[in-house]
């Protein structure tokens, strides 16, 4: 039996907070592609994986970022943003108006799962959801080339 992964995983959920100070040290990049291979897990509608995670660590684009969430300072201090975007056109073509729901539900469940991962490898974070949104997607259209 795997009580003990599940007792980790339980631990983690019961955990998880939002913070808002992190530490100025980076993280690897091995790590953030494990965290965002476990997004990639989350539950997806029809498995389309409707959501696209866009990675930023360039202190300008986190500084744009901030401006866009109504100046939460705690952005900008992050080692690493990860924006997940819904992928409505992907959704769209099999589930028609119906994918704009399901590219939401995608893109939530796995900011979920990366949420309760990063706790369970001891990394803080803090969910965001507190932004404007045509700001966001503007800066999304410039940082796209880090697309996961």
């Amino acid at each position: 039996m795997q009580k003990d992964k599940c007792k980790d995983c339980m631990d983690a959920i019961k955990e998880r907070r939002s913070i808002r100070r992190f530490k100025e040290t980076p993280l690897g990049t091995d790590l953030i592609d494990e965290l965002l291979s476990l997004a990639q897990l989350a539950p997806s509608a029809g498995n389309l994986q409707s959501r696209d995670f866009v990675v930023v660590t360039e202190k300008t684009i986190k500084q744009k970022l901030t401006a866009a969430s109504l100046n939460q300072s705690f952005i900008e201090q992050a080692p690493v943003v990860i924006v997940f975007v819904a992928n409505i056109e992907r959704a769209s073509r099999k589930y028609e108006s119906r994918g704009e729901f399901y590219a939401i539900q995608d893109a939530t469940a796995s900011v979920t799962t990366l949420l309760i991962a990063a706790q369970s490898m001891g990394i803080n974070s803090c969910w965001v959801g507190a932004f404007d949104d045509f700001a966001v997607m503007e800066l999304n259209k410039v940082v796209h080339r880090e697309t996961w």
